[in-house]
């Protein structure tokens, strides 16, 4: 035993403390749950990350804002 307590951080979700060690799969999430809800507010739009897509290749836009698919090969 190597005597290291585990580092707690608080859940991203909730705020209950969740321990930050291997044997948590669900780390920095106390829980599945919470993550599926954090993953959730992802898919939804709900969380983004601030910035623009000046040119819409993240997006798949063209200069006129219509989607195009690339070819599949």
């Amino acid at each position: 035993m190597t005597g290291k307590t585990a580092h707690i951080v608080n859940c991203p979700t909730c705020g209950k403390g969740a321990k930050w060690t291997p044997k948590n799969p669900f780390r920095p999430f106390c829980s599945e749950r919470c993550k599926l809800i954090d993953l959730g507010a992802w898919a939804s739009g709900e969380r983004v990350i601030p910035g623009s897509d000046a040119d819409g290749a993240m997006s798949g836009e063209d200069e006129e804002g219509a989607h195009r698919l690339s070819p599949v090969n």
